[in-house]
């Protein structure tokens, strides 16, 4: 792997990684497309460069998790699930499902569809006679109960798929359970943060990469790009969502894997 072709990673991990149409799908899909190829340290680029989106979120939200401390207690309710089913599965994900466009493809298209009707049934906005939405009055984000919370890290194990996205497992989770958007979107934001740090961290551990200079140049230029691009994507998916849906994305992920297939069959 070359600066440029890190450089390119590292801006579509950035605005993938919270929006709901799965980063790593995304992540992968591009490195194929960019012939590079497989390797261990390609692998563990594809998850570690998640730390650059990590570090901004803490960035944007730091002042939040200071002045409500509960909210810690409440991402550890929802991170425990997800890590306890990350680890019973991380060798099947990352020796096999990592690799399976056709998978990745799947999951895109049904996750997308799965969106779409979400959305459509759980939707609080509620057209006025002049064809103006109305959006719901937000309650604050620490009214979410520890109860949602683990339900919402049981739902987030899901994205141990590839191409069914954690933003996406998470939100759907959220509407299901009655959450406003902007509360389930930023509970998203927050709960990426232990939960790709694990992942990392876990990966590391397991597969230590042994990088020569070129190599740690490479990761730098992605990790830093991902950093500054998911400030952008952050923001622009709060602001996208006080005037839209979620059903773009949807049909985003099913145009997105319709493709994938194509690409792969035809």
């Amino acid at each position: 792997m070359n600066i440029f072709q890190s450089l390119i990673l590292g801006v579509i991990e950035g605005l993938t990684e919270f929006l709901p149409i799965s980063s790593t799908a995304h992540l992968i899909i591009s490195a194929k497309w960019l012939k590079i190829p497989d390797s261990t340290f390609l692998t563990s680029f594809l998850i570690s460069i998640q730390l650059g989106a990590i570090l901004s979120v803490a960035v944007l939200y730091a002042k939040k998790i200071i002045k409500t401390p509960s909210l810690i207690f409440k991402i550890a309710a929802a991170f425990i699930p997800t890590a306890i089913i990350g680890l019973a599965l991380y060798k099947i994900v990352k020796n096999y499902l990592m690799e399976s466009l056709p998978l990745i493809a799947g999951a895109l298209i049904v996750g997308g569809i799965i969106l779409i009707i979400l959305e459509k049934y759980f939707s609080n906005k509620k057209t006025s006679a002049k064809g103006v939405i109305q959006q719901p009055n937000y309650t604050e984000l620490n009214a979410i109960s520890y109860r949602q919370a683990a339900l919402i890290g049981i739902f987030q194990s899901l994205a141990i798929v590839p191409g069914v996205s954690r933003s996406a497992a998470t939100i759907m989770g959220g509407l299901s359970l009655g959450i406003s958007r902007k509360n389930i979107i930023e509970f998203s934001f927050l709960l990426a943060m232990p939960t790709m740090l694990a992942a990392t961290v876990f990966d590391l551990y397991k597969t230590p990469p042994i990088l020569n200079g070129q190599e740690i140049i490479v990761w730098g230029v992605g990790f830093i790009t991902a950093f500054i691009t998911a400030i952008i994507g952050i923001k622009f998916f709060l602001k996208f969502i006080q005037k839209n849906n979620f059903v773009p994305f949807g049909w985003y992920r099913i145009i997105l894997g319709i493709i994938l297939l194509a690409w792969l069959y035809i």
